[in-house]
C-alpha cells in the first residue's frame, strides 16, 4: 500500500511543538487510510480499487531523516474494485487471502528529498515474496481536528510495482488481448492517502465532545 507514511516538515513541528509525542511515534488510523491501486485493463482503459485496514506506527525525527522509520500492515480481505464477483475472485485465486490476510512494508531507509519530501526505502511484503520498493511522500497537510477530537496529518505516498514479481499471477490476468499485451498490466501504480495521529488519541472514538 506509497510520499511517506511519516513525512511531517520541520516547520510544522515548529508551529505545533506540542502535537508531537516525545518519542516522536505517530499512529496509523485503520478506518481513514488505504492503499489504492490502478492497472490498465485491456490495454485501453485503467481498474481502479483499493485495499483498507491499514494499521502500523511511524517514527519521525524531524532533525534527522536517517531515524525515521515506518512499519505497516494492510487486510487484504478488503480489497474492492467495485465488482463483487470480481474481488471475490481476486482474493481468493490471485492474493490467496486465506493463506496470505495481509500484506506489509517495513522501512529500511529514509532520505529527504530535493522538492521537501521524503524518499522511503523499504521491503513490500505480499504473498509470502518480499521486494525493496520506494515510496516518494509529499509533506504532510497541515493538522486538523477530526469529530471525534483527534489531531490528524495527511500524508501522501506513491511507488509502481509489479504484480508478478509477488506472484499475482493467472490466466483472467495475463491472458493476450489482440491488440497487444495481456488482459491486466504488469505495472500497478499505488498511491497511498494515510492519516497519523498521536498514539494517545488512538482509544477516542465515539462523537465529539462539547
Amino acid at each position: 500500500m506509497l510520499k511517506h507514511l511519516a513525512c511531517t516538515a520541520g516547520a510544522l513541528l515548529l508551529l505545533v511543538p506540542g502535537l508531537f509525542a516525545q518519542d516522536n511515534k505517530w499512529s496509523i488510523s485503520p478506518f481513514d487510510s488505504f492503499a489504492n491501486f490502478s492497472v490498465k485493463h485491456l490495454v485501453i482503459s485503467k481498474a481502479t480499487g483499493k485495499i483498507g485496514g491499514m494499521k502500523g506506527t511511524v517514527i519521525y525525527d524531524p532533525k534527522d531523516p536517517s531515524k525515521d522509520s515506518v512499519e505497516a500492515t494492510l487486510d487484504v480481505k478488503t480489497f474492492n474494485s467495485g465488482v463483487d464477483k470480481r474481488d471475490d475472485q481476486v482474493k481468493t485465486d490471485y492474493f490467496e487471502v486465506a493463506k496470505y490476510p495481509t500484506i506489509t512494508f517495513k522501512s529500511t531507509k529514509v532520505t529527504a528529498s530535493s522538492d521537501g519530501g521524503l524518499m522511503v526505502t523499504g521491503n513490500l511484503t505480499i504473498k509470502g515474496t518480499t521486494k525493496q520498493v520506494v515510496l516518494d511522500c509529499d509533506p504532510p497537510s497541515p493538522p486538523v481536528k477530526d469529530a471525534q477530537g483527534r489531531t490528524k496529518i495527511g500524508i501522501t505516498a506513491t511507488t509502481k510495482i509489479s504484480r508478478k514479481d509477488f506472484g499475482v499471477v493467472g490466466d483472467a490476468l495475463d491472458g493476450a488481448v489482440e491488440a497487444g499485451g495481456i488482459i491486466v498490466s504488469d505495472q500497478v501504480s499505488i498511491e497511498l492517502d494515510i492519516e497519523l495521529m498521536p498514539p494517545s488519541q488512538t482509544s477516542i472514538v465515539g462523537p465529539a465532545k462539547h
